[in-house]
């Protein structure tokens, strides 16, 4: 059921480009260049904001329940409230994938702190903003990096510790994963991981990594956000009988292993084939997570794993 809102649609073509899209935003649908949020809400003044992203493909949500599951449980904890439930929540992300036409489309919801209509400063009085979008899919990793592999760096930039920020509460504090970003572009490499406090490995901007050695899979269970991608990629290696575990991982483990591979939402489960400018095996995408990636992708047409959108309501 599509909500009972107001619709605004640009009555000119914006001069900035902004890509193709619908979101939601005080209530109404809008264009992606005519979204704005107010430049006091604390979202934006103090990184004070939870979100969460689910993607399309095919016309399909992904594991939809889960990410809105997520989304939730952060903005409990965050002391924040949605203006709409879970159901009207559901409806409205599928309508700005519905009114944006999108058969891949990456689809945030956002929630942040606001502001205090008396400019209080105590973050008990502001209104909580929400706001959702549809845009075109994208990948961290291009299609050329994905057929061959991406080569990342470990960044001695430490990664936020989880007694500072929950990791497990997705969110917008991104400067030390930009600056590992900057640390590895001056090395040559094209992405990076960041280590925790403890000198283990912990994640990249926006993705989880896994290393697998004699059959076996690793990832890190400590500074990471609990990414849905990696929830599906811890499932279906127990699907295929591969073992797995969640727990410390070394920058030594991942020199050593035979695989290592990246998950996100953003592109799903891709191959990582270099690591500080040293191959991983035999410098190739291996066999395990080619596998995987397959099996992952095959999901998205099982209804048990996702959810079509009604295009013609």
């Amino acid at each position: 059921m599509r909500p009972a809102v107001a619709d605004a649609m640009p009555s000119a073509a914006p001069t900035t480009q902004f890509p193709p899209g619908v979101a939601y935003v005080d209530g109404r649908y809008c264009a992606m260049s005519e979204a704005k949020i107010s430049v006091l809400d604390w979202g934006f003044l103090r990184s004070d904001a939870t979100y969460d992203v689910a993607h399309v493909w095919k016309g399909r949500f992904f594991r939809l329940d889960k990410h809105i599951d997520r989304f939730l449980n952060s903005v409990k904890s965050l002391r924040m409230t949605l203006p709409v439930g879970r159901s009207e929540l559901q409806d409205i992300l599928t309508e700005c994938v519905r009114r944006a036409g999108l058969r891949e489309a990456y689809v945030e919801m956002v929630c942040t702190r606001g502001f205090s209509p008396s400019f209080s400063r105590d973050p008990r009085d502001a209104d909580n903003t929400f706001l959702a979008f549809a845009i075109p899919y994208s990948s961290v990793a291009n299609e050329a990096q994905r057929a061959r592999g991406l080569d990342i760096a470990i960044s001695q930039v430490r990664r936020i510790p989880p007694s500072s920020v929950d990791p497990t509460i997705k969110n917008y504090h991104w400067l030390d994963l930009v600056a590992g970003l900057f640390d590895a572009y001056d090395r040559g490499a094209e992405n990076v991981v960041l280590t925790g406090d403890d000198g283990g490995v912990t994640e990249g901007p926006g993705f989880n990594i896994f290393a697998a050695r004699g059959g076996e899979v690793l990832t890190p269970d400590r500074g990471v956000l609990e990414g849905i991608t990696r929830q599906t990629a811890l499932e279906l290696c127990r699907e295929l009988g591969i073992p797995v575990t969640a727990g410390p991982l070394s920058a030594a483990d991942l020199a050593r292993a035979e695989e290592v591979f990246i998950t996100s939402t953003a592109g799903g489960i891709m191959p990582v084939t270099r690591i500080e400018q040293r191959p991983i095996g035999d410098g190739r995408p291996g066999p395990l997570t080619a596998r995987l990636s397959a099996l992952y992708w095959e999901k998205h047409e099982d209804p048990a794993w996702s959810t079509a959108v009604d295009y013609d309501t």
